[in-house]
């Protein structure tokens, strides 16, 4: 059973899920005190965190929900450009879909859809126990 969004790291970070389909996973992240590192800057652990939540997502909406859960395996992240203020959109697309792992493309762009930040996310599918 998945815990109300409010009560994650989601809530904590002000993370939307935009969009959620077979194609991609879309969601948002303001840019604000919760999001800053100590010099007023987007940190990029809040970076990393809203690319994992968009390709979990991604994959938990593919795979058979009432038999399977899927965690986190791997990320990685280049961090392009700062951002003090404003809001987040990170885009991400399957370029793997198989029967144990999804591999992710994730895209943190700005308003202007400027490249924030690039992140490659492997998600392991497990059996519920």
């Amino acid at each position: 059973m998945l815990k109300p969004m409010e009560e994650t790291m989601l809530g904590a970070l002000g993370i939307e899920i935009k969009e959620l389909s077979a194609e991609r996973a879309i969601a948002t992240m303001p840019v604000h005190a919760a999001t800053h590192q100590p010099f007023g800057l987007l940190h990029g652990g809040a970076s990393v965190a809203l690319a994992e939540t968009v390709a979990s997502i991604g994959t938990w909406n593919l795979i058979d929900q009432e038999h399977e859960i899927c965690v986190g395996l791997e990320i990685n992240a280049n961090h392009l450009k700062s951002k003090s203020s404003g809001m987040v959109t990170a885009i991400g697309t399957p370029l793997h879909k198989g029967r144990t792992t999804m591999v992710w493309d994730i895209k943190i762009v700005d308003e202007e859809e400027t490249l924030i930040c690039i992140s490659r996310c492997t998600v392991a599918i497990l059996r519920k126990q």
